[in-house]
């Protein structure tokens, strides 16, 4: 079924921002936005969902990111 709705143009471009960031359509972007409101997509699911499916990422990213951060500030202070 389709809606038209009109909005704001200053909402309208950071719905488009948003949208392009995420590489979605903004018509996906909405459906996704008003089914989390109607409770239908609870993000903690999906994100549970997720976890489950397979490894995410670098799994030692959390665990060395203050050692790559205190190496980083290191070699800025010798320049």
């Amino acid at each position: 079924m389709a809606v038209s709705v009109r909005l704001d143009p200053v909402i309208e471009a950071k719905l488009t921002q948003q949208a392009s960031l995420l590489g979605i359509t903004k018509s996906d972007f909405i459906k996704d936005a008003i089914e989390r409101v109607l409770g239908i997509k609870n993000p903690a699911t999906l994100l549970k969902q997720l976890r489950k499916s397979g490894k995410m990422g670098r799994p030692d990213a959390s665990a060395t990111v203050s050692a790559t951060i205190k190496t980083r500030l290191r070699a800025k202070r010798s320049d």
